[in-house]
């Protein structure tokens, strides 16, 4: 019988995922080019690393911000995992260690089985995209989500700087005309016209 190894996700950015682990080496973290990347704010770029020896999976932490955890423990150094231990990353991170046996004789489920569509879907009906998680943080620039309600509008304020001292303007214009009128000053200020 040959074992199978996973890490459930219990809370996080997609509880109920499972990580399957297969390889000798696993970097955990929130960079994709990770094996098991989880894409969230409190787990480091490269937070901790699965090492496969004699048969078991050995976890240690790589130097990461918020610590890993076994069963509420912080780990010091490498640790061999045990069916059912709770691993944490950081506070809000936790995923079980799991691992099962298969039975190669034992009757398996058809590909095409999974490929029938369920009833209350149509099969032309793309999946719904993923919620937001709080902690999640965006792969790259190019993908954050959008603006907050203070960001991207900031008010051009030329036109209105523009339009108040042009107004400004003409009321000083305005305001000598009727000056110059009021005491009879037209042949003072203007001697070329006719009539002085």
């Amino acid at each position: 019988m040959a074992s199978q190894f996973q890490l459930i996700m219990r809370t996080g950015p997609t509880p109920g995922a499972t990580f399957t682990l297969e390889g000798d080496q696993l970097n955990i973290g929130r960079d994709s080019t990770n094996e098991v990347s989880i894409n969230d704010a409190e787990i480091s770029r490269r937070h901790a690393r699965l090492t496969f020896q004699g048969g078991k999976y050995v976890l240690e932490d790589l130097g990461s911000t918020n610590g890993t955890f076994v069963n509420g423990q912080r780990l010091a150094g490498p640790r061999v995992l045990k069916a059912g231990e709770v691993v944490s990353f950081g506070e809000q991170i936790v995923l079980v260690f799991e691992v099962t046996t298969n039975d190669p004789g034992a009757t398996m489920v058809s590909p095409r089985a999974a490929a029938v569509p369920s009833a209350s879907r149509p099969a032309s009906t793309p999946p719904p995209p993923p919620a937001e998680y709080a902690g999640s943080v965006p792969a790259s620039p190019a993908m954050s989500p959008a603006a907050g309600p203070d960001e991207g509008k900031r008010t051009n304020m030329t036109p209105v700087i523009i339009g108040v001292s042009v107004l400004f303007i003409l009321c000083l214009c305005g305001g000598v005309l009727w000056y110059i009128d009021a005491n009879f000053l037209w042949c003072t200020f203007f001697p070329f016209l006719g009539g002085c």
